[in-house]
């Protein structure tokens, strides 16, 4: 069902109108991230008015003081007249092999260690190496929902993907669902996220094992994103050398890269650093096909001075030393990283809780059975509405987030909801715009 906003909206109908005409997007329900924040940027800036900004994944907290001086310090000394090594600074290598150990328990030589530009660099070099490592796989598999930008990597990169929904293929029927499709012999690699972006649903030991298991039986590189490192707050990841730790993959095979960020667990999104991590079998393995477009067959050598050195040359230097003293202070016991992050969880809670009691529902609401974690996102709908309808819907009330659509989920009636945005001192706003829409919209 279609509706039609009125005009006694709480942001200006006609000026929201004009701005969602005037971007030349078809169908909203379709729009990028960054699409969507050019055209919440444009309303804003023409009516004064402050959104409740959802639509895109950034932190809302300040990053660590120990981080900043430690890049301060090192611009001083004048690394920024440098050339950094493309494998990285000595000290970050060091220290994410150590924080790797202290916080998932896995070994890792720090060969196998190597910044990038954030992790979306890191998974387009995987995506590189990986679907060329054999001329029979050509194909990544996302177990979705997931970040849409990386399928927008793969499209750029003219190679082929598959998907699906994990949220009805849970626990033991996972294993079937991921069979169907690798079993053909052309998945090169399987991705995603944990905690999951955009559901915040999290794998459990025996799916982590599931997953493991089916890659070994086909020859499949999983690609493990933890771009929201131990932010599942259902349990304390936080001491390093001392369980739980952070679940991965790694625990049950060889076959695995992960993609570590700084942006969200360590606020350092400006400064675009995150780190691949590749298990040393891998790293260490050969692969005869990677000569089609690589100088020799060795996995780890392909990364690094094929795939990564025609992407950037390196990673920032001062942001490298500013990313290794964080991690050593998180290893060294100093610093408590999910401590501050939790804020996210708290927002979370707070701001589901507004939307439930003004007629809307949790999409992905349960994690296997048990209920989903309050974090850095959630998602929503409301009776009635597809994910495009609300999404044009809620731009008239101030509030802005992205479709589940374009995520790879079938619940295409949702919408993703990030928190970072949106402190203590804008729940007032939100909760009288989500009055007002359920006033209008409200069924019965």
């Amino acid at each position: 069902m279609i509706y039609n906003a009125m005009e006694n909206t709480p942001i200006d109908f006609k000026t929201v109108n004009k701005k969602i005409t005037d971007s030349g997007l078809e169908d909203l329900g379709s729009a990028s991230i960054r699409e969507l924040v050019k055209l919440v940027n444009e309303i804003e800036k023409s009516t004064g008015e402050k959104y409740i900004r959802m639509e895109m994944g950034v932190p809302g907290l300040m990053p660590p003081e120990i981080g900043v001086n430690a890049e301060i310090e090192a611009l001083r000394k004048g690394v920024g007249a440098i050339y950094p090594m493309i494998e990285g600074i000595p000290e970050l290598k060091f220290e994410m092999a150590r924080f790797v150990k202290n916080f998932l328990n896995i070994d890792v030589n720090e060969d196998g260690c190597i910044p990038s530009v954030g992790s979306m660099q890191g998974a387009f070099a995987a995506y590189l190496v990986a679907a060329r490592r054999d001329a029979n796989k050509d194909t990544v598999l996302f177990i979705d929902p997931g970040f849409p930008v990386q399928k927008q990597q793969l499209k750029v990169l003219g190679y082929k993907y598959k998907t699906f929904d994990v949220y009805d293929y849970r626990g033991e029927a996972l294993r079937e669902k991921l069979e169907s499709y690798v079993s053909k012999g052309n998945i090169s690699s399987i991705i995603y996220s944990n905690p999951n972006n955009p559901s915040w649903i999290c794998f459990t030991e025996k799916e982590l094992k599931i997953i493991a298991e089916t890659a070994d039986k086909y020859d499949v590189i999983v690609i493990e994103d933890l771009a929201y490192f131990a932010m599942d707050f259902r349990k304390d990841y936080s001491k390093p050398g001392l369980a739980p730790y952070q679940p991965t993959v790694a625990n049950y095979t060889n076959n695995w890269m992960m993609l570590v960020s700084s942006s969200k667990v360590f606020s350092y999104a400006g400064q675009r650093i995150g780190s691949m991590v590749i298990s040393d079998s891998l790293y260490n393995k050969k692969f005869p096909d990677l000569k089609r477009f690589f100088k020799t067959d060795g996995f780890g050598y392909s990364i690094i001075y094929g795939a990564l050195y025609s992407l950037s040359s390196g990673v920032c230097h001062s942001a490298q030393f500013g990313f290794a003293a964080m991690l050593k202070a998180a290893n060294d016991g100093e610093y408590d990283f999910v401590e501050n992050v939790k804020e996210y969880g708290r927002r979370a809670r707070t701001m589901k809780k507004l939307f439930t009691d003004n007629g809307f529902k949790i999409v992905y609401d349960k994690d296997e059975g048990n209920p989903i974690a309050d974090g850095f996102y959630f998602t929503f709908s409301y009776p009635g509405m597809t994910g495009g309808e609300l999404l044009k819907e809620l731009l008239y009330y101030g509030i802005s987030a992205i479709t589940l659509s374009i995520t790879g989920s079938e619940r295409t009636e949702g919408l993703r909801a990030c928190v970072s945005q949106t402190g203590a001192d804008r729940y007032a706003d939100l909760e009288s715009r989500l009055k007002c829409f359920n006033k209008k919209f409200k069924q019965g």
